[in-house]
């Protein structure tokens, strides 16, 4: 799954951050990192609980609470403006998919995976 690609990606690259990098740049490269492959894990959940289930609207609730919970984690350790505008673009997105399911509609995930690959790219290069 794309999401899986880009979380393993990300924490491939946490893990890469230089020795010479400040301790304070490494650690907030790895908590971006760990929270953003709790993110992606939590897409990827989302995904399945919607495709599988047709209209498992519980358990999708429960995984969107996830997804802001984790969201909230990263955007209260982050200071970052670009982690900010890409976690904002994900609650967006997920604020989107909520009211998706509390209209019994098919929830369109794309916004939700672009969001999550977004915030990817930006931990990753930072």
């Amino acid at each position: 799954m794309p999401a899986r690609k880009a979380a393993l990606a990300l924490a491939a690259a946490a893990l890469a951050v230089p020795l010479a990098a400040g301790c304070s740049t490494a650690q907030k490269a790895v908590d971006c990192a760990r929270l953003g492959l709790e993110i992606s894990d939590d897409v990827d959940d989302l995904q399945r609980s919607v495709t599988d289930t047709a209209s498992d609207t519980d358990n999708a609730g429960k995984i969107l609470d996830n997804l802001e919970k984790d969201t909230k984690k990263l955007k209260d350790k982050s200071g970052n403006v670009d982690v900010g505008k890409a976690l904002d673009h994900l609650q967006k997105a997920i604020g989107n998919v909520r009211d998706a399911l509390r209209d019994d509609k098919n929830p369109d995930l794309t916004p939700l995976t672009d969001a999550a690959g977004e915030l990817s790219k930006v931990c990753t290069s930072k």
